[in-house]
């Protein structure tokens, strides 16, 4: 039997392989911030309803609120600091702040994992499936047009990239 203070995981987190030491009751987030100093995955309401800790877990969205780190042994964990770098942002990244979708910036990092998570499925999807991907994240500044507009002007981006 594992001592509930000393589980040792392994995550694949952004394309790197980290183990790190758990307690049982510890959540992804918890360990993202904290343990591996990620700090973009934001704890916000710590129930999975506000969608800031957004996070890609095996190619899913996910609240890493809501996701035990020992649930999240052995799996590939993207998180915002994983999908571009200031010099040379993702599209979504650089689409949002084009669209000027960013405002206080709290709910940026979960909204760009989750529409990412939805592009990485589905390179074209339609606004109805951009909105469904989104409707767990919430943002108390910027409203959803310009997010919406965003993710569409990434699609177009990235379709670009695709068509050459």
């Amino acid at each position: 039997m594992k001592n509930e203070k000393n589980n040792e995981i392994t995550l694949f987190l952004n394309g790197s392989e980290q183990r790190f030491c758990v307690e049982t009751d510890e959540t992804l987030l918890h360990v993202l911030r904290k343990r591996a100093g990620l700090t973009g995955a934001k704890k916000g309401c710590d129930l999975g309803e506000c969608g800031a800790c957004t996070v890609i877990l095996d190619g899913r969205a996910v609240n890493s609120c809501c996701v035990f780190a020992v649930q999240a042994d052995g799996k590939h964990v993207e998180t915002i600091e994983g999908i571009g770098t200031a010099e040379h942002p993702h599209p979504l990244q650089q689409a949002f702040v084009n669209a000027g979708a960013i405002q206080c910036g709290f709910c940026t990092p979960g909204m760009i994992m989750a529409a990412k998570a939805l592009l990485d499925r589905n390179p074209r999807p339609s606004r109805e499936e951009i909105r469904q991907a989104l409707s767990g994240n919430l943002c108390r500044c910027t409203g959803y047009e310009r997010i919406e507009q965003a993710v569409m002007m990434a699609v177009e981006i990235i379709s670009g990239y695709a068509e050459r």
